[in-house]
Order: structure tokens, then C-alpha cells, then sequence
């Protein structure tokens, strides 16, 4: 048999020694820069992915601590849906990209990296943007830095998430 390995994602299962990674983001707006969070409001925050899997993937995550779709709030839902239309146009508009991945891994079985806090996963994509350089590679890579990608959406996420 032969075994992959991933090393970069040592840093995010690292990460996840000892509470809710999205509940310390949601309790510390003052940290939003540090934590590279592009917007929040009083029931969401939408937060850069820290361990993309493209350049400029981000969520959207609920204030509430909730592990289930089933639990959230059917207006914290619709106003979710509404910050992902418009974060569609974001990704579009902001990175030129043509089309976007959007999902939720929801619990452990469905592929969930933060299972205990719901999010939604937003990714740009690009014709051509798929390799094997992960797999084989044990790397990624990526068009862009990411301090840059953030910065570029941070700057036109005000215009587009507050209207």
C-alpha cells in the first residue's frame, strides 16, 4: 500500500488543539486583521481559509456556535445565503474569477475540517486551475501571495458586502 503524506496541513490540525477557532474569531473583532477576516456583522463573519485550497477560498461562518444545519437559525441561514451571492460577486469581480465552488462540510462523515462550527465555503476557480502538484507534489501552489489576495478583497469587501 502506499501512503500520501500532506505536511502543510500540520499547521491547521495544530490549530485545532483546545477550543472553537471560529468562536475565538467571532469574540475578538479586534483581532480581525490578525485573523484576516474580510467582513462581519452582528450574526456572521466572513474569514479568509487559512489552509486554501485556492488562492483567495473563504467562509462564511455564523456568529452562533452551531454544529448543524439543522440548529442554525432560519434567518442567520438566509442571511448567509445573501453574503454568498454576494461574495460570488467578489470572487468574480475582485479576482476576475469565471466561476466559484460553493459548499459545506457538514460533520465529520461529510468531510469537515471545523465539524463542531458550520461554515460555507466559498473557492474562485479558473479554467485550467486543477493539477496533480498536490497529490504527487505534497504541495500547492498558488498565483498569488496571500496577504496580497486578502488585502485586494479586504479593500473591495466593504463596497460589496455593505450595500
Amino acid at each position: 500500500m502506499d501512503y500520501l503524506y500532506a505536511p502543510w496541513r500540520s499547521g491547521y490540525h495544530l490549530s485545532k488543539q483546545g477550543g472553537c477557532v471560529f468562536c475565538d474569531i467571532s469574540a475578538r473583532a479586534e483581532n480581525d486583521r490578525q485573523n484576516h477576516v474580510l467582513y462581519r456583522d452582528e450574526s456572521c463573519f466572513i474569514v479568509m481559509n487559512l489552509y486554501p485550497y485556492i488562492a483567495g477560498h473563504f467562509m462564511i461562518v455564523p456568529s452562533a456556535h452551531v454544529s448543524s444545519l439543522e440548529e442554525l437559525d432560519a434567518e442567520v441561514w438566509r442571511h448567509i445565503a445573501s453574503l454568498a451571492q454576494k461574495g460570488v460577486g467578489l470572487l468574480k469581480n475582485c479576482l476576475k474569477a469565471p466561476g466559484v465552488n460553493m459548499g459545506m462540510n457538514l460533520g465529520r462523515a461529510g468531510g469537515a475540517g471545523i465539524e463542531e462550527h458550520i461554515h460555507l465555503h466559498l473557492l474562485p476557480r479558473w479554467i485550467g486551475d486543477t493539477n496533480f502538484i498536490t497529490t504527487i507534489g505534497e504541495a500547492r501552489v498558488f498565483g498569488y501571495d496571500f496577504e496580497e489576495i486578502y488585502l485586494r478583497l479586504l479593500n473591495e469587501a466593504n463596497g460589496c458586502f455593505n450595500d
